[in-house]
């Protein structure tokens, strides 16, 4: 459980938006206390000043919580009509998915995810599995069985500092798992939302 960058993504250079990206995850932390105003001085000029992936890492790993507050696993389940869950949502440390026959589809692209790692447990049975990942948010299928249906993972794999890892457990079943980043169309009006 590590939200330090491959070696390879390490060397990345990062761009204004993860420098941006992680100087308010600092400012949220010293609102919240976890770190003093001082110390908040010295990470926000070493972000400000990153060249990589690597240089940006450390200034937010012992940040961001392992698992918040455990609550209650979201549980969906396909059934015959399918199942949807995308638009703005919070994501909690566990996720069970059952496709059943009419299959399940979940949008990352809104969500509000403040989570380093999110457990998904998936059974894709007939209807199959849909993941919309951000571009940014890592994911570990290493531990799901393929099954009949198998493993698409379509999605970019570069993890940026401070981003949520999805670690996928569960089985393919004979729909499948497919996962991938939001298409063009949903980037462009993420980007206009944000105005950007």
């Amino acid at each position: 459980m590590t939200a330090e960058p491959s070696r390879s993504a390490a060397r990345m250079r990062a761009s204004d938006a993860d420098r941006e990206a992680v100087v308010e995850q600092l400012r949220e932390a010293a609102a919240e206390g976890r770190i003093d105003l001082d110390e908040l001085d010295v990470r926000l000029n070493l972000a400000l000043t990153a060249k990589t992936y690597g240089d940006l890492a450390p200034l937010t790993d012992d940040l961001v919580p392992v698992v918040a507050d455990t609550g209650e696993p979201l549980t969906l389940r396909g059934g015959m009509h399918g199942v949807k869950r995308e638009g703005a949502w919070k994501v909690p440390p566990l996720i069970v998915v059952q496709a059943g026959m009419g299959g399940a589809r979940l949008d990352f692209s809104q969500a509000e995810c403040r989570l380093r790692e999110v457990e998904l447990e998936v059974d894709a049975q007939m209807g199959g599995v849909r993941i919309v990942v951000p571009e940014g948010w890592a994911v570990d299928t290493d531990a799901l069985d393929l099954g009949l249906g198998g493993l698409r993972d379509r999605t970019s794999g570069a993890r940026t500092p401070g981003a949520p890892l999805l670690r996928f457990t569960g089985t393919c079943g004979m729909g499948g798992v497919r996962l991938r980043n939001p298409g063009f169309r949903a980037r462009r009006k993420q980007r206009k939302e944000l105005g950007r």
